[in-house]
């Protein structure tokens, strides 16, 4: 019988692991007034609607599909990563309740951490430098780290092939919307899990195909370090 011991652990940042108060909306306004979209009305509101669904892609792609025109996209996204640098600056930055204890547990147990976002480099690293977790997890990746960001396999992939992973079914992946729960199955990893601390319910969760919905990251150990951990079932 093939070894499914988990020895590697993708973690979402904003959401899943951190805290940052609705930034991504506040941001995301910012953003929309810069492309010219009408702060209010049926456009704006389409436009809210979307960003909430799509939660967790690549921030670039959901201005792309959302302006249908690249200098437009490439604009909003310099001008949502310049309000949203600007707000962490302000806002109320923390991690989740029992985030790094949870990163901590795993890393000790031998089971690697990565930590993606849909954030640009520069935007992850403001976020990683506010909280102090520049050494907090064994890798950080960004969508441009990769080649795609979500809900495209390539940061798990990436992730695996840079922390030496013995096979996809190995991996477990914890994220708070289905782009996450997207990024994980495309992936082929043997735990895609969702939490319920950001963007989407447990319904919406399973509904994308999540293996295991768990209240917070800090039950994520219990899930990834179970004996049988594709089998266990930890949900809520």
């Amino acid at each position: 019988m093939p070894d499914t011991t988990i020895q590697l652990a993708v973690l979402d940042m904003a959401g899943t692991t951190v805290a940052d108060g609705g930034l991504v909306l506040r941001a995301f306004e910012a953003a929309a007034t810069a492309a010219g979209i009408e702060p209010e009305g049926p456009r704006r509101e389409q436009a809210r609607r979307y960003v909430v669904d799509t939660m967790g892609q690549s921030k670039i792609e959901v201005f792309r599909a959302l302006l249908g025109d690249e200098d437009a996209a490439q604009a909003a996204n310099l001008a949502f990563e310049a309000a949203y640098d600007a707000l962490v600056d302000e806002a109320d930055i923390a991690p989740i309740p029992g985030a790094v204890e949870a990163i901590t547990a795993l890393r000790t147990a031998g089971v690697r951490v990565a930590l993606t976002t849909g954030f640009s480099r520069g935007t992850q690293d403001k976020l990683l430098a506010a909280l102090g977790w520049a050494d907090l997890a064994d890798l950080t990746l960004a969508p441009s780290d990769a080649g795609r960001g979500r809900p495209y396999p390539d940061m798990v992939l990436t992730a695996a092939l840079r922390l030496g992973v013995d096979a996809v079914d190995r991996i477990a992946v914890l994220g708070d919307t289905t782009s996450d729960v997207a990024t994980g199955l495309a992936a082929g990893a043997g735990i895609v899990a969702g939490t319920l601390t950001g963007a989407h319910t447990a319904d919406q969760l399973r509904g994308a195909g999540a293996t295991h919905v768990i209240a917070s990251v800090a039950e994520f150990p219990a899930l990834v370090l179970a004996p049988d951990s594709t089998a266990a079932t930890v949900a809520v």
